[in-house]
């Protein structure tokens, strides 16, 4: 298992080798000590799967506020997703930009999304499942969201983002 840094180096790939055989494939996706490593070490507390029927569907951009901030680590087990994170971390040198990574049920590949960041995908298939885990706690109460069309972001979704999650659409920006 390696880290692959990405243009915006707080959120990386974790990238993990596929052994195949008649049977089919068996794959370590995510490691403890390979977080530690990159800097990483609090602890997962909760794990949530979406599922989405349709390519297009858009879910993001969210984040939740300090004191219940989540770092993410995303999985596709199902389909593939084009994910995004934008640096929302006030003094910060790359504040406002994002960066992406495509990511697929075919290939053990992870991102890892730390807290400071909104976070968004848009489904590239149909059928997709995201598995996630998060260092945090959901709190409602905390949770904000960009619009996913804000100008100031200029976001390359490469396909259109017809079915948006009413989150979503209801960010202010």
């Amino acid at each position: 298992m390696r880290i692959e840094r990405l243009a915006i180096a707080d959120v990386f790939a974790l990238v993990g080798h596929a052994h195949g055989d008649a049977r089919g494939s068996f794959a370590e996706t995510w490691r403890a000590s390979v977080l530690a490593e990159a800097g990483f070490d609090r602890p997962f507390v909760q794990e949530n799967l979406a599922r989405s029927a349709r390519a297009g569907q858009l879910r993001g951009l969210h984040f939740q506020r300090s004191p219940h901030a989540q770092d993410k680590l995303i999985q596709v087990v199902g389909g593939r997703i084009f994910d995004v994170a934008v640096d929302i971390r006030p003094g910060s040198p790359t504040l406002g930009r994002w960066v992406a990574a495509t990511l697929g049920a075919d290939e053990p590949r992870l991102l890892f999304v730390p807290r400071g960041f909104a976070h968004a995908y848009l489904t590239l298939t149909d059928d997709c499942a995201v598995l996630y885990k998060v260092s945090d706690y959901y709190a409602p109460h905390a949770e904000a969201g960009l619009r996913w069309n804000d100008p100031a972001l200029a976001i390359d979704w490469p396909l259109p983002t017809s079915r948006i999650s009413p989150a979503g659409r209801r960010s202010p920006r």
